[in-house]
């Protein structure tokens, strides 16, 4: 599906209940990927409280959901260096909110192989805020217990979808499920 803005991972035995669930809520369908949907909504953070909402009323959706990514952002890349170049662009846009907080950025990549490993990328992305942030007098710090903020990034083929919860937002929503 192109122009995708939420990934959503299932659990094996739930896969066709998730489907089913979701496609009421959205364009859903599958990815190339084992146990990954994509859907495209108009409101990807709606959604994913119309998902919570709903796995609330049925516990047996909950056990079909592992985890919703929805994207606040998307971009599209041909390269390695462009999808660290643009998702970079997008972080600095949010540095304001990231001042002097603790943090760290989640990458889970499907598809195509890149150089940049992901836990390099992770680092990179983690440093890159951590110097913005120092060089603005406002500094961050990385934080992979109980962080202020994660940065969520989910990449599908040459597509990546970004967001970025607070403390707050991953208590509230169970199925965002960052770490």
């Amino acid at each position: 599906m192109k122009g995708w803005n939420v990934v959503v991972s299932v659990y094996q035995d739930g896969f066709r209940r998730a489907l089913r669930a979701l496609q009421k809520l959205g364009l859903a369908e599958r990815s190339p990927y084992h146990n990954v949907l994509v859907m495209k909504v108009e409101d990807p953070i709606a959604l994913l409280e119309a998902i919570e909402k709903r796995t609330e009323e049925n516990p047996a959706l909950y056990d079909a959901i592992s985890r919703v990514a929805p994207a606040t952002r998307d971009i599209d890349f041909l390269s390695e260096e462009e999808f660290v170049e643009r998702a970079k662009f997008i972080i600095c846009e949010w540095l304001p909110r990231l001042a002097g907080r603790s943090l760290h950025v989640r990458l889970r990549r499907r598809g195509t192989k890149h150089n940049l490993g992901t836990q390099d990328a992770e680092r990179l992305f983690n440093d890159a805020i951590v110097d913005a942030t120092k060089q603005a007098a406002t500094p961050s710090k990385i934080s992979f217990t109980d962080p202020d903020v994660v940065i969520e990034i989910d990449t599908i083929d040459n597509r990546a979808g970004l967001a970025m919860w607070t403390r707050e937002e991953l208590a509230r929503y169970h199925l965002l499920r960052p770490d």
